[in-house]
Parts: C-alpha cells; sequence; structure tokens
C-alpha cells in the first residue's frame, strides 16, 4: 500500500509548549524514566493516548484502507509527536538516552555498543572538531552528546518534541557540552534554517517518521552547505518484504503502530529518494547483513546469554516475557489505584508488540534498522 501525495502539517509551536507544560509539568527536569512516567497529568495524558490511538485502533493490518494510512501520513506530525509524549520515558526507563539499536561484538556491553554505533557513523562521515552539525530527529540528545565527545562538533539538534527538547538541553548542561548544542523546535519536513548553513547532517532511525523519505531528504539537501555531507541510518523494509502478504503485513504494522511509523517503505525507495533529494550516494550497506555472531536484536528478544554486564542484564531482563509481564502487571495495577495515568499500559503493551515484530522482521530478513546511507551534496549545487 503506498501514499504518493503528502500534505504537510501546520506548525503551532504555542499549542506544542502549552501541551507539553500541562502534560509534563517540570517532569523534563526534576525526573526519569519511570518516576516521570508517574508524574504526568492525567487529563493530559489521557488526550495524548486518545490522539495517537485514534489512527490505529480497530485498523489493524488486515483492515486498514489507503484511506486510513493516507490519514496517517498527513498527520505524521502530530503522530510523531504524541508518540514520543507517551513513549519517551518508557525509552529512557528500559533503554537509554540514545533510542537507537546498533551491533554487538563478543564480549561488548551494551552501552559501549551504543557509542560504537554512533562513532563509526561519525567516522564513515568524516565529522571534524569545529564543524557545525545538525542532528535531525535529536531525540534526548545521547547520540549529540556522544559525537561532540568524540569529534568536538558543534551540534544543532532539530527536535518536534518539546518535551525531549527540554530534556536534550538540560542533559547537555550537566554533561558540560550546553557551549556545544542546542536544540530546536521544528518539522524536519518544512525546516526553518538557512540554506547552505551546516557542514555535515546525520540523522539515527529519526527519519522513518517522516511522511516522504524523498520530503526530508530534500530538506537536508538545502541546509546542507556545497560539498556537505548526510548520514543515516534509516529504518526501513527490505526487498524481501512482500506488502500483499498478510504475514508480511502484520509485522510491518506492528512495527509502525508500536514505533509512531506512519508508513514503512522498502531499500529501494529510500536509495532512490535519497538520490532523487540530490545527493551523490557515495556508500550504502545494510549493516544488519554483516553475519555479526550477537545479533542485534538480542536485547529485544530478551536473550540474556549476550550480557556482559548487571547493567545489561537488567536492560535485556525486562524483555523478557516474565519481565514484561511484570511490567503489565505493575502498571496495569498502578492505574488502577490511579498512580500511573491511564494510558501508560496501553502504551507499554504497544511497545511490547513492536519489539516481537522488530525481532520476526530482522530474523525473516524483511527489516533492518540500520541501513547506511553516506551521502554528499555536489559543490556546484
Amino acid at each position: 500500500m503506498a501514499v504518493n501525495k503528502v500534505q504537510l502539517e501546520q506548525e503551532d509551536h504555542q499549542r506544542d509548549a502549552d501541551f507539553k507544560k500541562a502534560l509534563h509539568g517540570k517532569t523534563a527536569e526534576d525526573s526519569v524514566g519511570f518516576m516521570a512516567m508517574m508524574g504526568k497529568d492525567k487529563d493530559a495524558q489521557k488526550a495524548a493516548v486518545d490522539e495517537y490511538f485514534k489512527y490505529w485502533d480497530g485498523k489493524g493490518a488486515g483492515k486498514e484502507t489507503e484511506a486510513d494510512m493516507k490519514e496517517r501520513v498527513d498527520s505524521y506530525a502530530t503522530l510523531t509527536r504524541h508518540y514520543y509524549n507517551l513513549a519517551t520515558d518508557l525509552y529512557e526507563n528500559g533503554w537509554g538516552q540514545s533510542f537507537h539499536f546498533c551491533r554487538f561484538y563478543k564480549g561488548e556491553g551494551f552501552y559501549q555498543a551504543i557509542a560504537r554505533h554512533e562513532h563509526y557513523l561519525a567516522h564513515m562521515m568524516g565529522l571534524k572538531a569545529g564543524m557545525k552539525v545538525l542532528d535531525v530527529g535529536c531525540g534526548v540528545g545521547g547520540p549529540a552528546r556522544e559525537m561532540s565527545r568524540f569529534t568536538d562538533v558543534n551540534i544543532v539538534g532539530l527536535n518536534n518534541n518539546d518535551y525531549q527538547i527540554e530534556r536534550a538541553t538540560n542533559y547537555a548542561k550537566k554533561a558540560g557540552l550546553a557551549d556545544k548544542h542546542s536544540f530546536v523546535k521544528g518539522d524536519f519536513m518544512q525546516m526553518s534554517f538557512e540554506h547552505n548553513s551546516f557542514d555535515a547532517v546525520y540523522a539515527i532511525e529519526a527519519t522513518v517518521h517522516a511522511p516522504s523519505l524523498e520530503g526530508v531528504y530534500t530538506e537536508i539537501f538545502k541546509v546542507l552547505k556545497p560539498g556537505g555531507v548526510f548520514g543515516v541510518y534509516e529504518w526501513l523494509m527490505t526487498d524481501d518484504y512482500d506488502a500483499t502478504n498478510a504475514h508480511h503485513r502484520e509485522i510491518c504494522h506492528g512495527i509502525e503502530i508500536g514505533d509512531g511509523i506512519s508508513q514503512m517503505v522498502k531499500i529501494s525507495e529510500g536509495l532512490r529518494a535519497i538520490k532523487a533529494a540530490g545527493f551523490e550516494l557515495e556508500y550504502h550497506e545494510d549493516l544488519a547483513q554483516r553475519g555479526d555472531e550477537i545479533p542485534w536484536y538480542y536485547p529485544l528478544a530478551g536473550d540474556m546469554k549476550y550480557c556482559r554486564s548487571v547493567g545489561d542484564l537488567f536492560t535485556v531482563l525486562r524483555m523478557t516475557k516474565v519481565g514484561r509481564g511484570a511490567v503489565h502487571k505493575l502498571v496495569g495495577a498502578l492505574e488502577m489505584i490511579g498512580v500511573a495515568p491511564k494510558g501508560t499500559q496501553k502504551t507499554a503493551d504497544t511497545l511490547a508488540v513492536a519489539a516481537d515484530c522488530l525481532v520476526a522482521g530482522a530474523k525473516e530478513n524483511l527489516f533492518t534498522p540500520m541501513y547506511m546511507m553516506i551521502a554528499r551534496k555536489p559543490l556546484n549545487a
């Protein structure tokens, strides 16, 4: 199923700032993870849950229509913004501050591997000290902080979620990187930066939220200086994926609903889109196909035999069926007695479905979270 025309959403920064204040209060400053989840305003949480799940409830993989898909694509910004209003604290509680996957080497700890994955992208892009770099879809700034420490670049983070911007800003201050980082509210489909203003741009598992890869890559092309480099780890369905296959579509739909994605596309579309945006593609590879002994998805699969530290064990334990079941019961009980905002359990359960579909997609060679593309803006552009 494909949607060709994309209608850009009207931005309303004041509305979003007001909603952030109503929902999150001071949790961006005072709390992390589980405690931040418990501190949400219950009425605002319900509004976020209702707004996000209206695009999905009753519209399973075998039931959704072309109109359902188009509604999600046209509402990409709202969909993504509310997804991260609901999921950010769950991500931080269960995964850390870098919201992405990575490859693993034997004997390598979870957070060491996460950092190496970021370093590898910086290396492949040729980032150098003093460069002005744009992080598209920066999350709470985990990768930006690692990139700055590794390469001494100056980073502007672009994000459409006010809560994540506030968290990223606070983390940069605590890390002593406030002079090298700034975070900007905005829609990556309609960037407000001056053209030809960045030496480099990267995106780590973020542009998958775009309603059109060609559209977001074109915006990135505009703000890059001639000769500038763009590096991306892209979420894509492989070219083995068949949208007419009910089983394949169920896996894809589970990834979409559980990760706030309006429409997944295939590797062939990613390659087409980056070239259509005007880039010269210098390198591309599905890093998930490197044949690593330890699969990238082992934490999601709850495979504890690969853990290398107590911290790794706790991270992976949360992903096991026992761990998920415990979280489900705990959050459900807290919702029942009014401690946890309504919808927290529904969000956690949806993330669990996504985890299962991501693992299934990987095992059946239908999905990759790390299709690397390194591209350059021509000097005469």
